[in-house]
């Protein structure tokens, strides 16, 4: 009889901790705390942060998707502003025709833009590993017959064992914005690589991503310029900086970093994203 009591008694004992687990959940699906707390034990370390994670990464795709409608309003005032402007200042027939073409060109660019960041998911917690280097060759492919006048030369270091865990067009968002940039700007040389982050315990493997190319290279002052939504590094250059603010939202829905530094081996700007191990 003492035994069983007993028995019963370490067993109470020892629920204790996913009691109160169970109970933070219950809050948090009741409004009155917005995540699970860090005062757990050790073995249930990894169940907390799987929620927590998956908590945060809901909220993310929620408020993502809210703000999309918004801030794509929000973008599009201007160029309408400016065409309004021009169509009631009494401009030639040919002056108009040209700021038409390219307000209506970034307009298009913006709406790109917002498309991709809604159709962005985020960080996947349960994504099946996706390969890079077959990914990064259908898009060069494509990027080598529109700058073939250029002839760049675009190659590759990655490494096997480097894996994206994410949606596949995220990758492709990710890599082929990186990777255009890179021809865009180059000389001649473009250089990708790829390999596995850090890891700790039964985590999976992060990813590192480097994309280098032997143009002019970005000033340490303009690096905050260029990588602001809408802003071109050189005006003679097409595009409207949208797609380095697409690889921008893609990596902080990823909870990674970008760097924006000179390259050692090119010369030109390297961007370096680092993406955190898994759960």
């Amino acid at each position: 009889m003492v035994l069983l009591v007993l028995q019963a008694f370490i067993l109470q004992w020892s629920l204790r901790p996913l009691r109160r687990v169970i109970n933070e959940l219950t809050k948090v699906q009741r409004g009155e705390i917005q995540r699970m707390s860090e005062q757990h034990p050790r073995e249930l370390e990894p169940l907390t942060e799987s929620i927590n994670a998956f908590i945060e990464s809901e909220r993310d795709n929620l408020d993502r998707q809210r703000n999309t409608l918004a801030d794509l309003a929000h973008s599009l005032k201007t160029p309408i502003a400016v065409l309004r402007t021009q169509l009631d200042s009494g401009q030639s027939e040919r002056d108009l025709h040209e700021e038409m073409d390219v307000q209506l060109r970034r307009m298009n660019d913006l709406v790109s833009y917002q498309l991709a960041r809604a159709a962005s998911s985020g960080h996947k917690l349960f994504a099946a590993p996706l390969p890079i280097e077959s990914t990064a060759e259908e898009i060069v492919r494509g990027l080598e017959k529109v700058y073939s006048v250029k002839g760049v030369l675009c190659e590759f270091d990655i490494s096997p064992d480097a894996r994206f865990h994410g949606e596949p067009g995220d990758l492709q968002e990710l890599l082929g914005n990186l990777l255009e940039n890179g021809f865009k700007w180059a000389r001649s040389r473009v250089l990708l690589t790829a390999q596995p982050g850090p890891t700790t315990g039964s985590r999976r493997a992060g990813l590192i991503l480097s994309v280098e190319d032997d143009g002019p290279g970005i000033a340490p002052e303009d690096v905050a310029k260029i990588l602001q939504r809408g802003v071109r590094g050189d005006e003679r250059v097409q595009g409207h900086g949208i797609g380095m603010s697409i690889v921008q939202d893609l990596i902080k829905a990823y909870r990674g970093e970008l760097q924006v530094v000179r390259s050692q081996e090119l010369g030109g700007a390297r961007f370096d994203v680092t993406l955190p191990p898994g759960l």
